[in-house]
């Protein structure tokens, strides 16, 4: 058998086993034929074709991708979420065009949008979506997929096609399952999965997933006359491709929206996600005369299914404590196939969600995902109740650290209190390294995640234990990067006060409460021992911010960081000096968005030059310096008559 022989025969088995699921012959005996072609192709490597089936595998690693601007805009679709709505876009589009219409209605796959282009029969370029205008070129991430046809079964000029790419179900439980035994995050749901897959740079990555792809429409075509979209979709079929299923022509928009339901009820039994149907107009004269809109076609809707919702039972509730330090229940469910995945957790986001839709241990819960993403208890069944569930309370201790919780009055979540809680220790040490915090040079979030993933530190205290011999080993690091970032740790022990009190993290306390706590109070021993009633009579703090720093330093947790950093010799002290200037004896209020500065810069200037900075207007404002988009302050500064200055007039005040 000739090599031409051999890739013919391997395409035709191709296209029986991945785009019409009709295969001859066994996974061995294929598998055995392309062994044989690698075998000639690898001793006459210049008999290798563009549409070879070796030419799928992948293993090209791209630095990037190119742009491809879409000389036909790949529009999205008007939703519609109704039977009425469904029927009003059948109705104003017989009243447009003036005369009878046929409709087809499309399953609406739940992927990424790409576009396949074709020149004298073969595959050139595949581009994603994008903005509609301008995509990316993912051409050797496509050629991975077995049901794109690399060469057209007639050698048409040109073709450009629209598809949706997407993941089987299976591929995307297979896919999971390999990374969690590889150590790694699952995916979500099978569009995230399809979607990064698609934009791996290594397209041998790319074919290990085992995309697939639906064809839906003809972009644009040279050498062929096509009339209708029925038409288009089954001469596609003829050229090879794989094209959208369940797609009866009808003679009235009533029908079409018996399609709608039809395909409703099938959608549990698909291998992969859909997230609506599309009714189009069939005529191709028909769109034509309706037009678009910028973004959207007129001929055509997408109606979106409301959420899937499955019964399943409540067997327990867990807290997860989140990076802010938020306290979530979650639900831990029988699991249940929802919306593409299994489900066995689903979000009761807090308590007052759980006492308003009584849910309780025991209980068979309705569940959905939300956006089609986020499993969440939609309610309760309560006639299946049997008398043994049991009420859930929120824990009065973190379950992570041990440290108080505290709800905040107004607000539905509870929070941990904890400053050195492992749930939340990497965003704590980020914020305490920050610019307006400690401002240590070199310690951003990249390189605080490597620290912890190393266990080089685990607390904000372990930042002045590091020492160069300890990160210079580190990937990227190196002796000159690990000895500067050693003496960024060192100089930031003489910050002031103010700093230090911003960098502690207390729930409400910025940059600016903390320089005016420092000089109010001197020394970070005289602010713990502070009395809430101190606190809320010192300017700009308040009752809920005195609450906040109070219960802050109740926290045994919060007491032994203080204590450790003190022992490393932070300053505890305030030595900046109350500015005298232009500004002694004004109050500012700041609003909006500044040109050049922004607010903790300006705050600093006030200060510096012997001014206040107030949160709120009152008759006692001196000046509002107001920006781009000021809000409400603004208004009750003309209101009371209050001077309001731009920033060019703040700055010549000072010069």
């Amino acid at each position: 058998m000739s090599i031409e022989e051999l890739r013919e025969l391997i395409n035709y088995h191709s296209n029986l086993y991945y785009t019409l699921d009709e295969p001859e012959i066994s996974d061995f005996e294929y598998d055995r034929l392309m062994s044989e072609l690698k075998k000639m192709e690898a001793a006459n490597p210049e008999l290798i074709t563009p549409d070879s089936p070796t030419q799928r595998i992948g293993g090209k690693i791209l630095s990037g991708f190119e742009e491809v601007v879409h000389t036909v805009q790949m529009q999205s679709l008007n939703d519609v979420f109704d039977r009425e709505s469904v029927l009003d876009f059948g109705e104003k589009t017989e009243i447009a065009l003036g005369e009878k219409v046929e409709y087809i209605t499309e399953l609406k796959i739940d992927g990424l949008s790409v576009s396949l282009e074709y020149r004298d029969g073969y595959f050139f370029r595949g581009s994603t979506r994008g903005d509609g205008n301008i995509g990316e070129d993912v051409t050797e991430n496509l050629k991975t997929i077995r049901n794109i046809p690399l060469k057209l079964n007639k050698p048409i000029p040109y073709l450009e096609v629209r598809g949706e790419v997407y993941m089987p179900h299976s591929s995307f439980d297979a896919l999971n399952k390999r990374q969690e035994d590889l150590g790694q995050k699952p995916f979500k749901n099978p569009r995230n999965a399809a979607a990064g897959s698609l934009r791996q740079l290594d397209s041998s990555v790319v074919a290990q997933r085992k995309l697939d792809i639906f064809v839906f429409n003809i972009q644009q075509i040279e050498g062929k006359e096509i009339t209708t979209h029925k038409e288009g979709l089954e001469y596609l079929s003829q050229l090879g491709f794989k094209t959208i299923p369940e797609t009866p022509v009808c003679k009235t928009i009533e029908e079409a929206f018996a399609e709608i339901e039809r395909i409703g009820e099938m959608r549990e039994s698909l291998d992969f996600d859909i997230d609506g149907a599309v009714v189009k107009v069939n005529s191709l004269s028909q769109r034509e005369i309706l037009g678009s809109t910028a973004k959207c076609p007129k001929w055509a809707v997408a109606y979106k299914y409301p959420p899937e919702i499955k019964e399943t039972i409540l067997r327990d509730i867990l807290i997860q404590v989140g990076r802010t330090g938020v306290l979530t229940p979650n639900a831990v469910l029988d699991s249940v196939r929802l919306a593409g995945t299994t489900v066995s957790r689903a979000t009761l986001h807090n308590i007052d969600y759980i006492k308003e839709k009584d849910i309780r241990i025991g209980d068979t819960v309705l569940v959905q995902k939300a956006g089609d993403i986020i499993p969440e208890v939609v309610s309760v069944v309560k006639e299946k109740r049997t008398g043994n569930e049991s009420v859930f309370e929120m824990p009065t201790v973190c379950p992570v650290c041990g440290a108080k919780v505290y709800r905040e009055e107004g607000e539905a979540a509870t929070r941990c209190t904890g400053a050195d809680c492992p749930a939340q220790i990497a965003r704590n040490i980020i914020h305490f390294a920050s610019r307006d915090a400690m401002d240590i040079e070199g310690m951003g979030p990249a390189v605080v995640e490597k620290f912890l993933e190393n266990n080089i530190i685990s607390s904000v205290a372990d930042i002045y234990k590091i020492k160069v011999e300890d990160i210079e080993i580190l990937d990227k690091m190196g002796k000159k990067s690990a000895e500067n970032l050693v003496l960024a740790i060192e100089k930031s022990k003489s910050n002031e006060l103010s700093k230090l009190i911003f960098a502690l993290g207390i729930r409400h306390v910025g940059a600016r409460n903390a320089s005016v706590l420092a000089f109010r109070f001197g020394t970070l021993d005289a602010l713990i021992q502070a009395t809430e009633e101190e606190l809320a009579q010192t300017d700009e703090i308040g009752e809920v911010i005195a609450k906040s720093i109070v219960n802050f330093f109740k926290q045994e947790q919060n007491i032994s960081v203080i204590e450790e950093l003190r022992a490393f010799g932070l300053n505890f002290k305030c030595n900046e000096k109350q500015g005298e200037g232009v500004f002694s004896g004004k109050t500012f209020v700041l609003t909006g968005t500044l040109p050049t500065m922004n607010r903790n810069e300006a705050s600093k200037l006030i200060t510096d030059n012997g001014g206040k900075v107030s949160s709120s207007v009152s008759k006692k404002t001196d000046y509002v310096l107001a920006g781009e988009e000021a809000g409400s302050k603004l208004d009750k500064a003309n209101a009371l008559g209050v001077t309001v200055i731009s920033e060019d007039e703040f700055k010549n005040m000072i010069s």
